[in-house]
């Protein structure tokens, strides 16, 4: 992992110092609301439904067994609501309709699909406390809200896949420093997500980001990026083009400072939903990638290409990187007896993967389970994680785009404990990549945007697929909810995917197939079709089975989900759903109400 320099430390010290003065005036009410405002998004505070809510950067997913302790003491001593504000945001949820819906819960994390750590409960005048407890272990919501550059993303198998041409994870790292407080790019048309990855097959969704790189080497063995711009899910989902080929690798700063600057000339500041820059490349084309080569070659020819990565700060900031050192004799668990072998062997086929050193696995602790919405991990959850990180793992674990937690570095002997130990703390559910594996945003639940609420959704289908052996049939199905246009569950990306819509002030549902992040099971990018009009709650398991039951009678052998979609069309499957319809569906209220007081932090989403 990357170590902070007493730089980096002072810098986000300072920030927290500067948080606390500015809430302590606004709670004073010398700095006004409307003025703290970009302030508190700047640090990672939002306003949603019924609280504040804190967004933690992750830089590329990267945490420390020490950083989760810190994150499990904020879910137990901060994530803590007045009793009365509880008891009302529980009784508001019992009123919306009668779709069966999980309890809120306080006292927790969850991982998002940007790998970062959300916390939904967090009074306000508690959050300079908060931000001085992250600061303590290099930790802070800076540039997590905004129209700045965001968290860099990467693959969660950075630096350990058996498929890369080299780690991404120092050029994520370069990135960050150089993107965090730019004094250019801190107030952009709208939000930029660049992921950065270094693998043969694609983990990271890049074509789906603001801007995507792979890194790979030429002709000449030479390293360097394949350069996507102008990604992007939301109201207009778009796969983003290759602009560059090939950029030296050196080159990466220089580049991105032209793409940046162009966007932020020429994107649209007139319209909310027309500022991505996914919108202007989309409108420009070619135009747009010859303004972004001149800028490129001004910055180089002109400036002097300031931004010229040299191989001593590679290799500086690689050298944070190198392979923990692991004892040469691992302990040997206790072996696998034969009550436990078939259970066992799902969690090696699910939850474990290969790893570039031989002797090494990646595991993959599941936080998608009955009871909880996906991405939650309880206080006590977050400290278990973190002790097994400690114990299996060199101290380090990741966030994934799937919102589960990802151990590095265990080794193979280790396996059999390992598993013993987080099937104890429920975290070894062998459903990784299975359609119970679901990608969720919190929905209506919490997000004042949302139009539906995701995670009934989410609880529904999970209550109904609690069998492994079906699960385990239905093979590989990437299940992805969203709870408005926004796209934070990523639905557009899903095998399946779910939208939450508003349709006369009330909660419906969109479902559409054959989407696609881009990895080798679900081939190249693409957002799914619509299968027809929207559908109420109550009626979306049944939708859902619908679609799997007409899987299973049109695959062969053992043909994916995905794979059987695209080779008989979409056409049956849509009748299915649409034949699932509920007659006389009760309409129920299902109404989202907005929380009164703060604007909606709708921009800074």
């Amino acid at each position: 992992m990357y170590q902070y320099t007493a730089f980096d430390r002072q810098l986000v010290k300072n920030r927290a110092a500067q948080f606390r003065d500015q809430l302590e005036r606004n709670l004073a009410g010398t700095l006004g609301d409307a003025e703290f405002r970009p302030l508190r998004l700047q640090n990672g505070w939002y306003i949603q439904r019924y609280a504040p809510m804190l967004r933690v950067s992750v830089p590329y997913g990267e945490l420390s067994s020490r950083q989760l302790h810190v994150l499990a003491k904020i879910a137990r001593e901060y994530d803590q609501p007045a009793a009365e504000l509880f008891e009302q945001a529980q009784h508001t949820q019992d009123q919306l309709s009668n779709t069966p819906a999980p309890r809120l819960k306080h006292g927790y994390g969850h991982f998002t699909t940007r790998v970062n750590v959300q916390y939904n409960w967090i009074p306000l005048t508690k959050a300079a406390d908060v931000m001085d407890l992250l600061a303590s272990v290099d930790l802070h919501g800076i540039q997590t809200s905004g129209n700045c550059i965001r968290n860099v993303a990467s693959d969660a198998l950075a630096g350990i896949a058996t498929d890369e041409v080299a780690d991404p994870r120092p050029f994520c790292e370069i990135i960050r420093q150089w993107g965090t407080l730019h004094p250019e790019f801190s107030f952009l048309p709208r939000k930029f997500k660049i992921s950065v990855t270094g693998g043969a097959e694609d983990r990271a969704a890049l074509p789906w980001y603001d801007v995507g790189l792979q890194l790979v080497k030429n002709a000449e063995g030479e390293l360097g990026f394949v350069v996507r711009v102008g990604g992007g899910m939301g109201r207009t989902p778009v796969i983003s083009p290759v602009v560059r080929e090939f950029l030296p690798w050196n080159q990466i700063l220089n580049y991105l400072e032209a793409v940046i600057r162009v966007y932020n000339g020429y994107g649209r500041r007139d319209n909310v939903w027309k500022a991505r820059i996914k919108i202007l490349v989309k409108a420009e084309g070619q135009r747009y990638v010859d303004q972004v080569e001149a800028e490129y070659r001004a910055i180089v020819e002109q400036d002097g290409a300031p931004h010229t990565i040299t191989q001593a700060e590679l290799d500086r900031v690689s050298a944070c990187f190198v392979p923990p050192v692991l004892p040469t004799v691992s302990p040997t668990s206790q072996p696998i007896t034969a009550a436990e072998e078939s259970e066992y062997q799902r969690w090696l086929a699910r939850n474990v993967s290969a790893h570039r050193n031989p002797a090494l696995r990646a595991v993959t602790l599941s936080f998608k389970r009955l009871g909880y919405a996906p991405g939650d991990a309880t206080e006590d959850q977050l400290d278990a994680a973190a002790d097994l990180a400690q114990q299996y793992s060199a101290g380090e674990a990741r966030v994934t785009h799937d919102q589960n937690l990802l151990l590095p570095w265990v080794h193979e002997n280790q396996l059999p404990d390992l598993w013993r130990a987080a099937r104890a703390l429920g975290l070894a559910k062998p459903n990784i990549g299975l359609l119970t594996d679901m990608i969720s945003c919190p929905g209506g639940d919490f997000c004042s945007l949302a139009n539906a609420r995701s995670i009934p959704i989410a609880a529904a289908i999970t209550q109904r697929y609690q069998d492994m052996d079906e699960l385990f049939d239905l093979g590989e199905i990437d299940l992805h909810i969203s709870g408005c246009i926004n796209s934070c569950g990523h639905h557009h990306s899903g095998h399946i995917g779910i939208l939450g819509v508003d349709k006369d002030g009330r909660e419906w549902y969109q479902v559409s197939l054959g989407g696609s992040d881009g990895t080798r099971l679900s081939g190249p990018a693409t957002p799914g079709k619509v299968v027809g009009p929207s559908f109420g709650a109550l009626e979306v398991p049944g939708v859902i089975e619908a679609v799997l039951t007409t899987y299973k009678n049109l695959r062969q052998g053992r043909e994916h989900f995905i794979d059987t979609l695209r080779r008989v069309g979409h056409e049956p499957f849509k009748l299915a759903a649409n034949a699932a319809r509920i007659p006389d569906l009760p309409e129920g209220e299902d109404v989202l109400h907005n929380k009164p007081g703060y604007a909606r932090d709708t921009q800074e989403a």
